[in-house]
């Protein structure tokens, strides 16, 4: 074992599946990429990381909804120019090779190109940590995508796509909630 700069921790721990998460302040669709996210229980809800430097931050907290959408690998490019520029100056819809739809439950849209999208609410704000706990009130799925591979960021510029995927289902099937 080697001692590294505690920097590098994140790029370890560095949690689950770059996201696209769509805001609608009423005039504008926005996007923008978040890599901070984690599920928090069984029950749907869900916690983004963000803050008052982020432009879709106070669209959100003042509408109290998004869409947390889960690109496919193929999009990594896209998914990382979403997050270079600031939806305060442009129109990311129109200047992104994203489609918006449109969701049921909330006024943000849903993205055509993306594996799958989280209708969701807002539930509380941990300001400390810019944790937004999100609740999921519908959940939809491309089966159309061709590429189902997650886009997971290390932390560094770097990311790593999904691709094998293990069964432990009947290992775990004590510890999982009914209709999982």
């Amino acid at each position: 074992m080697k001692e590294v700069k505690i920097e590098r921790a994140l790029t370890y721990i560095e949690p689950g599946p770059v996201t696209l998460v769509t805001s609608f302040d009423g005039v504008r669709n926005n996007v923008m990429t978040i890599s901070w996210t984690m599920a928090i229980d069984f029950d749907g809800h869900i916690v983004i990381t963000t803050g008052g430097w982020n432009h879709s931050f106070s669209v959100i907290m003042e509408t109290g909804e998004c869409v947390v959408c889960i690109p496919p690998a193929e999009m990594a490019e896209t998914v990382v120019d979403i997050g270079m520029v600031s939806g305060a100056d442009i129109d990311k819809f129109s200047v992104f090779p994203v489609t918006a739809l449109p969701a049921k439950t909330v006024k943000a849209p849903l993205i055509a190109e993306c594996i799958a999208c989280l209708e969701c609410k807002v539930t509380d704000y941990i300001d400390d940590y810019g944790f937004i706990v999100l609740k999921v009130q519908r959940v939809v799925v491309n089966e159309n995508a061709a590429d189902k591979r997650m886009l997971h960021a290390v932390g560094d510029g770097t990311f790593v796509a999904d691709g094998e995927k293990f069964n432990l289902r009947e290992r775990m099937k004590a510890k999982l909630p009914p209709n999982l």
